[in-house]
């Protein structure tokens, strides 16, 4: 299995603290965003990994990594960075965002999971909004499910009934070498031919991932949703910081 970070962009709800620094390179109590992940992979002999950079991509300087710059960084989202590193869609892949953290516990039920194209959500996602002040629960990567399965991926409002469930898409995926497959199939047929808005996305060019996943839930492609348990955090502002430093030492 090998690892894929989306990390080219810059973080600029943060202000000042990425005006010369990557977001994925923030000091979280001693370590950045990324090297806590890095560590997390390889203590889980996950040693292949790929990190996509666009902003100062001159600032990552792991050993023993491999990175994939995307000169399009500005005009693209994270789909269009991940599909940089699509020459590296060949076998079993963990694809992660680069502002993420989470603990050994997820990723341990992630890489336990059985699927084709496996999501972490957690169920318990607005209660993490009560402290993130600064970031609107409004625009969470939410997740909506009936019996289990899902129905609907958006950034934007969901249709939920009485019955369905919601989750928050945590930036964690795992696709097998078909999942690699059918996931790359459907960017390139799309790349080549859609015009105007894609889902939520002003753009097929600055679409995220929410906007591929419900393009797929769409066209029928089953997506496996992992609901997990355990300690993780976004960070896409000051209080998401605050946050994360109290919760990962």
């Amino acid at each position: 299995m090998k690892a894929i970070f989306i990390a080219a962009g810059q973080g600029s709800r943060l202000g000042d603290i990425t005006k010369d620094l990557p977001k994925p390179l923030i000091d979280v109590n001693g370590k950045s965003i990324i090297q806590r992940q890095i560590d997390l992979l390889r203590q889980n002999n996950i040693h292949e990994i790929i990190i996509v950079t666009g902003y100062k991509k001159e600032k990552f300087t792991f050993e023993n990594i491999e990175y994939i710059h995307n000169p399009l960084y500005r005009e693209q989202e994270q789909v269009g960075s991940l599909m940089s590193a699509r020459s590296k869609f060949t076998d079993d892949i963990l694809v992660m965002f680069g502002d993420i953290i989470f603990d050994e516990k997820i990723l341990q039920q992630i890489l336990n999971s059985k699927g084709e194209i496996i999501i972490a959500i957690d169920k318990d996602w607005k209660k993490s909004y009560e402290e993130r002040h600064d970031n609107s629960i409004e625009k969470a990567d939410k997740v909506l499910l009936k019996n289990g399965r899902i129905i609907q991926i958006s950034a934007k409002s969901i249709d939920a009934k009485q019955n369905d469930d919601t989750g928050e898409l945590l930036g964690l995926l795992k696709l097998s070498s078909n999942g690699s497959r059918t996931l790359v199939q459907h960017y390139e047929k799309l790349e080549n031919s859609h015009t105007g808005s894609f889902h939520d996305a002003e753009s097929f060019q600055r679409a995220k991932f929410v906007d591929i996943l419900q393009e797929l839930v769409l066209s029928d492609i089953e997506i496996t949703p992992i609901p997990i348990q355990g300690n993780w955090c976004e960070i896409d502002t000051l209080d998401d910081l605050d946050r994360a430093r109290k919760i990962f030492f």
